[in-house]
């Protein structure tokens, strides 16, 4: 990894526009930040930050002139004036751009004081020195790298650090702590694993309770994105070694630790719920690759849902993952004759989640309803490894979980994690026999999507009465029967059986 950018970097056509437009209205224009980062890591990207000495808005207006000159079309700039900042789109390639500036800040905001400043200004603000690097777009010296900090010596070291003292850093915006640990754990990889520099590490410790002046917003959008990376486990561990976990997500952090009695002790459940939340990341990035994960969509005319293969990851899966063992402390029991229990810790995890939730400010629509059903049935699937695997558990499980079958099953495989490889085995190919049974039943039965073939408007009309429990209990009582397989998921058995059940109970058919 060098600083020579002859690899073409800025070879497309929007630098050298950038590039004129920059001379034409007399100001200095660099391509800065992430752009330039990931040039050096191989994957330069489609949003590219420009920031110029002078007006950020001048600049953008200028280079939507030349574009006009040269294709003869109109290219639309969009101005945020408060902030002083402008974007616009040239062939699927987003440009924003902002003046140099220098910043200051409040003890109690993360808004800045902004004034007109350097290139060198600029870079000074800059969160990490490799986000601080930028590419001159000056004909004089183009394509030249401006590093004053360091910033390609750290990408290639692994390492993040801040451009200045990093408590005035942290304590300036301290959103910059949960970047420094998403940055961390996003760029690591098997070659390089990147890593917060102690002295930063130390700040942030120091400097954790600054996150109270987050907004709850900003700190979930750090938690998703830190979710989304290939190994999640990462920034939570991170997060737990800074002491900000226990500000962001104390029923987390209760996790932690190794209670014995009578020389029996049970598995840390902070560090097995880290190894899942991997697994789950891992499997389902492959799950994707091989097109057999699928999300549902609402229908174009609004009736019902249409299954499409999912092509990017679901950060509501990886959120389940984090909160499945949520219930576990307290569920906690020690039984001499067993050992350390969490009975019904996935029905306490599935009460908690709304809270969690609510408390974060993370919607509270179907996406905490998914997150909830998966805490609530995660135990379910594994139940059933260690079990004789009937067809009437399986139509349960079918018909509890719906369209999150798929989603729930990854979890729960996930989820089989233990020191002893044999048990591993065990339970894992014991799993393969779950899921071929969950194939089977659904092709025959059609449990997945189950709809009652009696409906309180049929029971009605047959029997000539009006809303009363008594209908209830007949839809259940016949639902009940098609998931135990004492008669088929059909209306004509479903209809035999219901005029039995109601003439058990008094009823008479007017039809």
């Amino acid at each position: 990894m060098g600083t020579n950018i002859t690899q073409g970097y800025l070879d497309a056509p929007v630098f050298g526009i950038v590039s004129e437009a920059a001379r034409r209205i007399g100001v200095r224009a660099f391509v800065i930040g992430g752009y330039v980062r990931d040039c050096f890591l191989g994957k330069p990207g489609n949003d590219i930050d420009i920031v110029a000495e002078g007006s950020g808005i001048a600049l953008a207006e200028s280079v939507a002139l030349v574009i006009k000159e040269r294709e003869g079309r109109r290219c639309n700039v969009s101005v945020f004036r408060n902030f002083g900042t402008a974007m616009l789109k040239y062939h699927g390639i987003e440009l924003e751009f902002v003046g140099a500036r220098r910043e200051s800040y409040s003890h109690d905001s993360r808004k800045p004081i902004v004034e007109d400043g350097t290139l060198e200004d600029d870079q000074r603000r800059r969160d990490f020195t490799i986000n601080a690097m930028a590419f001159s777009l000056q004909e004089e010296d183009y394509g030249a790298l401006v590093d004053p900090f360091g910033g390609i010596r750290d990408l290639a070291a692994g390492i993040i650090r801040t451009p200045l003292d990093p408590e005035v850093t942290y304590s300036d915006d301290p959103l910059r702590m949960l970047r420094a640990i998403r940055f961390a754990t996003r760029l690591s990889t098997d070659e390089l694993e990147f890593r917060i520099v102690p002295e930063s590490l130390d700040a942030m410790r120091r400097m954790r309770e600054r996150i109270s002046i987050l907004s709850k917003e900003r700190i979930v959008e750090e938690l998703c994105k830190m979710l989304l990376t290939a190994r999640p486990s990462k920034a939570f561990m991170l997060m737990d070694e800074t002491g900000l976990l226990d500000l962001i997500l104390p029923q987390l952090s209760m996790l932690k630790g190794v209670e014995t009695m009578e020389g029996r002790g049970h598995k840390d459940n902070f560090s097995h719920t880290l190894q899942v939340v991997d697994h789950v990341a891992e499997d389902e990035i492959a799950a994707i690759a091989r097109g057999t994960l699928h999300d549902y969509v609402p229908n174009p005319d609004g009736n019902g849902t249409e299954e499409v293969v999912r092509t990017s990851p679901n950060v509501w899966l990886r959120w389940a993952a984090l909160l499945h063992d949520i219930g576990k402390p307290s569920s906690k029991r020690y039984d001499p004759s067993v050992g350390w229990t969490f009975h019904g810790h996935e029905v306490l995890g599935g009460r908690m989640v709304p809270k969690i939730f609510q408390s974060l400010k993370l919607p509270m629509n179907e996406k905490m309803k998914y997150v909830q059903k998966l805490v609530s049935l995660h135990h379910r699937p594994v139940a059933l490894v260690d079990e004789e695997v009937t067809d009437s558990a399986v139509r349960r499980l079918l018909f509890d979980a719906g369209n999150e079958i798929e989603d729930l099953m990854l979890l729960c495989n996930a989820d089989i994690t233990s020191k002893n490889p044999q048990k591993v085995q065990r339970l894992k190919k014991n799993f393969v026999l779950v899921q071929q049974k969950l194939r089977e039943v659904e092709e025959k039965d059609a449990i997945r999507n189950f709809r009652n073939p009696i409906t309180g408007e049929y029971v009605m009309e047959v029997y000539g009465i009006g809303p009363c429990n008594t209908i209830g209990k007949i839809k259940e009582y016949v639902k009940e029967a098609i998931l135990d397989g004492r008669i088929g998921n059909s209306f004509e058995e479903a209809d035999a059986l219901m005029r039995e059940y109601a003439a058990s109970v008094g009823l008479q058919a007017v039809r």
